[in-house]
């Protein structure tokens, strides 16, 4: 799953560097008008929506932009549907795209065609996604800790794994525990600079120069889509096809 992570990371400084915060801004405010709008509005009272506060301060969105998404989830003007759907990429790749939609026709068919111009196919509900678990996913900068505090806090909290290196930790847990061990954590470390819960594979497909590019590329696709809030895939490609994509 490093490939993947890495290229997480990648389009987040993409994101920046191309002047697309606006756009990052877009999605992230939807996620907490959506969080807001199931739950309460208080974010002490709703994790969800404290996940999404979260990450939307991880990417430095001013606090008048999340209130103003917090109070159009009071009005019902604002209202999307959550949809997930499943496909597979260049090498039988599995990808799992998760939107959130005010026109399922709409975006189902824009999902579709950037598999398919991508040399990818979507698939039915739960094609792909017994390949991969749904968890609990902290992450922190890499300033907050050494490796082998986190690794022993995390492992104090509960979590289940811990992961270190150059762009931080990343910490994974029992989805129904995320905010219970979040929580622990927190009084350690101080605020995650994400805290939310993934798809994350079982396994990994090692991907040649070539279909790694080419998969990257779909993926960019769709994570540039409106509608689209999260991508995962279950790959491996060298450092050599990052840094050049990242170039």
């Amino acid at each position: 799953m490093a490939g993947h992570s890495k290229f997480k990371n990648i389009m987040h400084r993409k994101g920046a560097q191309d002047k697309k915060r606006s756009k990052i801004f877009s999605k992230l405010s939807k996620e907490i008008t959506v969080a807001a709008k199931m739950g309460s509005p208080d974010p002490d009272m709703n994790p969800r929506l404290r996940s999404a506060i979260a990450a939307a301060r991880a990417q430095n969105m001013p606090n008048d932009n999340i209130d103003r998404a917090i109070s159009k989830s009071q009005s019902n003007d604002e209202n999307y549907d959550e949809v997930r759907y499943e496909g597979f990429g260049t090498g039988g790749v599995g990808v799992i795209v998760e939107a959130l939609t005010d026109n399922r026709n709409r975006t189902a068919s824009e999902v579709r065609s950037l598999f398919s111009k991508h040399g990818g196919n979507l698939g039915e509900t739960g094609a792909v996604s017994f390949m991969f678990d749904r968890v609990g996913e902290i992450q922190y900068p890499a300033d907050a800790a050494s490796s082998d505090d986190m690794f022993e806090a995390a492992l104090e909290a509960g979590a289940d794994d811990c992961e270190s290196g150059e762009e931080g930790h990343t910490l994974y847990c029992d989805a129904e525990s995320l905010h219970e061990i979040g929580a622990q954590l927190e009084k350690q470390f101080g605020e995650p600079s994400s805290a939310r819960i993934i798809w994350r594979p079982q396994n990994s497909i090692e991907l040649d120069d070539e279909k790694g590019e080419k998969l990257i590329k779909m993926l960019e696709a769709l994570e540039d889509n409106d509608d689209v809030q999260n991508v995962y895939a279950n790959f491996e490609v060298s450092d050599s096809v990052l840094e050049m994509l990242e170039g």
